[in-house]
């Protein structure tokens, strides 16, 4: 039985190194984002501590996560939105001839627009119709939804960003799949 050759090129692995961390590609709703979530996670590790080590949780913990990850939805998609890394359908992209695609992808950055647009609005008059405080602590439900209209806003912005971005350099990450 022959020992293998440990020198072939076949046993050599490429090992791709970790990216290094630089504050230019992040905006202020990440470090916001990244906040909240850290309130989260230490919140969800109150509840847990709570709850199994000592026999007795708190009855806030599940109520405060509960809305702190819907803060953390609304703001993180800010970041979806600025990278374009929202869900999209590019297969008829792909079939389709370059102008109907180009038209396709500003008609798709416009219904964004105006879908955040109209979000923002329609979140600003919830939150200013919502008297109610949550059920475990003493703090108005509005709060929660004008975090909300805050990640909706800040989505619309982005989603502007991005359509004169595409529309300056004539193309859009679903063009650049084809």
């Amino acid at each position: 039985m022959s020992q293998p050759d440990h020198n072939d090129e076949s046993t050599v692995f490429d090992f791709v190194e970790e990216d290094s961390f630089r504050a230019r590609d992040y905006a202020p709703e990440d470090y916001l984002t990244l906040g909240i979530f850290w309130l989260l996670a230490l919140d969800v590790f109150l509840q847990f501590f709570t709850r199994y080590v000592l026999g007795n949780s708190i009855a806030w913990t599940e109520e405060m996560a509960r809305y702190l990850l819907v803060a953390v939805g609304f703001l993180g998609s800010t970041m979806a939105v600025r990278k374009g890394t929202h869900i999209a359908v590019e297969f008829f992209y792909r079939y389709m001839p370059p102008w109907m695609a180009r038209a396709m992808s500003t008609a798709v950055d416009l219904v964004n627009i105006v879908f955040f647009a109209a979000m923002v609005w329609i979140t600003y008059h919830l939150a200013g119709r919502t008297t109610a405080l949550m059920a475990s602590v003493d703090i108005p439900k509005s709060y929660l939804y004008y975090l909300v209209m805050l990640g909706f806003a800040l989505m619309f912005v982005r989603a502007v960003q991005v359509a004169i971005r595409h529309w300056r350099s004539g193309t859009s990450p679903l063009l650049d799949s084809q």
